[in-house]
């Protein structure tokens, strides 16, 4: 997939989540190959701007309409996550074990909900359906991870 094609796709699921013309938002891509993920973000939600960040140096994912998706999705999220991390970090104090289980708990939940409903987005409107198994490739195996353990009986 080429730039041009990259940036359609990014403009299409823009305005299909309806994320324009509400922000002004850009596509930069990342070409480093020091850049560790496929996707990211910044954002200034103050004044309701982004630039998706895209690494086409060395992406980790195969499909980048997912990766795309995905990213989007996470500014849609966005006001629901600066809630509750604003919530978690006045309830817990700082470094603390219950304040760092709970920063887990949601960031894992919050990236979970993203990826669900980019998959779901991507099923429905999506030209590339086949979900990226990027990370699952550089994983151990199941039973890689157990090897060398002994029987306890």
């Amino acid at each position: 997939m080429n730039k041009d094609q990259i940036l359609a796709l990014f403009d299409r699921y823009c305005k299909k989540l309806r994320i324009t013309p509400a922000w002004d938002i850009k596509l930069e891509f990342v070409d480093d190959a020091s850049f560790n993920k496929t996707g990211d973000f910044k954002i200034d939600c103050d004044d309701r701007k982004a630039i998706l960040l895209l690494n086409i140096a060395d992406p980790k994912q195969e499909n980048l309409e997912e990766v795309i998706v995905h990213e989007l999705m996470h500014i849609k999220m966005y006001p629901l996550d600066q809630i509750t991390e604003s919530l978690i970090q006045n309830c817990f104090e700082e470094g603390s074990a219950a304040g760092n289980f709970a920063y887990q708990q949601f960031f894992t939940a919050l990236e979970q909900t993203v990826e669900e409903l980019a998959k779901c987005f991507l099923l429905e409107f999506g030209e590339n359906k086949d979900f990226s198994f990027g990370r699952c490739s550089r994983t151990k195996s199941f039973n890689d991870l157990f090897d060398g353990l002994r029987n306890i009986e």
